[in-house]
């Protein structure tokens, strides 16, 4: 749970034992993340390049489609490959397939084609399983590094870091799919961007979880006007007092958190289920990096995107069934 009882002496409480109730085929489903069929797959190869280019005086049609710049990126950063090796290991499969006739796009065209991709959502949000539980989405933001010095170079040389980062920002349903990602610059607030996130949910929402950061009226509005029957769950911040311009549902919340305490609020009114937001964030940096390879703005939203949608597809093939034992 978010909020935990004594947390100044957590260190001292044993940490809770899990079990896995489908081992076996969530160790497939880890297995067949580095299969390279999963994005070079028949359809991709079928289109995989144009033989004949048309000219008709203002350039030519491209002589590869999005499709194939699609798959060049994900094993990119699936395997976190430099664009150049990314070119030579897809030559090296093609020669494997046979497929003699095809090149892989150059790595100064993988770059530029990137921005060109169009991505606005995620992709392989559709799940195929059938899923009668309660649509719930939770909202957060992470931080990705642009560009820096490490933490050795930093206590080595004694220097500042001189970072920069953007600011990922994650609705995330109950089952791990990434509903939404919105990258910004590092200044923009959370509670800002709600309406941006909101759009490119598709899904009936009926339960939505998000910290204190965006306890807004602002906020609230905008998630009122998306989803009208979704019981909204923001804790109250610290400062916030009883006030008739509230928003009822930010007003409801405060009443019960100050009635009941904020343990027993987060437990009736389903607070837990924000975590699945904070793993969505945890799964992002551990599989696909905390750091953008790209220097654009444009490139970096379509990077992100492309991540997301690794980790959606990723999230289809298997993810653990855990359960607490001790």
């Amino acid at each position: 749970m978010p909020y935990k009882y004594s947390q100044t002496k957590q260190h001292h409480f044993k940490k809770h034992t899990y079990r896995q109730s489908n081992y076996s085929d969530y160790n497939k489903a880890l297995k067949n993340r580095g299969r390279i069929d999963i994005w070079i797959s028949d359809d991709v190869l079928t289109c995989w390049q144009a033989d004949v280019r048309i000219y008709d005086g203002t350039g030519s049609t491209a002589k590869y489609p999005n499709s194939t710049i699609e798959a060049c990126h994900y094993l990119r950063m699936v395997f976190k490959l430099p664009l150049r090796q990314t070119q030579g290991f897809i030559e090296n499969i093609l020669e494997m397939l046979g497929q003699n006739n095809f090149q892989c796009p150059d790595y100064t065209l993988l770059s530029k084609r990137l921005a060109k991709l169009g991505f606005e959502t995620p992709k392989f949000k559709i799940n195929e399983s059938v899923d009668d539980d309660i649509v719930a989405i939770a909202i957060d933001s992470t931080g990705l590094k642009r560009f820096g010095r490490d933490e050795w170079h930093q206590e080595k040389h004694k220097v500042s870091a001189k970072r920069s980062w953007r600011k990922a920002h994650l609705a995330v349903k109950g089952n791990h799919i990434i509903e939404s990602a919105v990258l910004t610059h590092k200044d923009v607030m959370d509670d800002q961007i709600v309406n941006a996130v909101c759009e490119q949910i598709t899904a009936q929402v009926e339960h939505i979880t998000a910290d204190k950061m965006y306890d807004t009226n602002a906020v609230y509005q905008t998630l009122e006007k998306h989803f009208p029957d979704a019981d909204i769950i923001i804790p109250p911040k610290d400062n916030t007092f009883a006030d008739d311009y509230h928003h009822s549902k930010r007003m409801s919340n405060l009443i019960e958190c100050f009635a009941a305490g904020i343990m027993n609020w987060q437990k009736c009114r389903h607070y837990g289920r924000r975590n699945v937001s904070e793993t969505a964030m945890q799964r992002y940096k551990k599989i696909i990096g905390n750091k953008l390879h790209s220097r654009n703005f444009t490139n970096q939203n379509q990077e992100m995107l492309l991540g997301c949608s690794i980790l959606n597809r990723f999230t289809h093939l298997g993810m653990p069934n855990s359960y607490r034992v001790a």
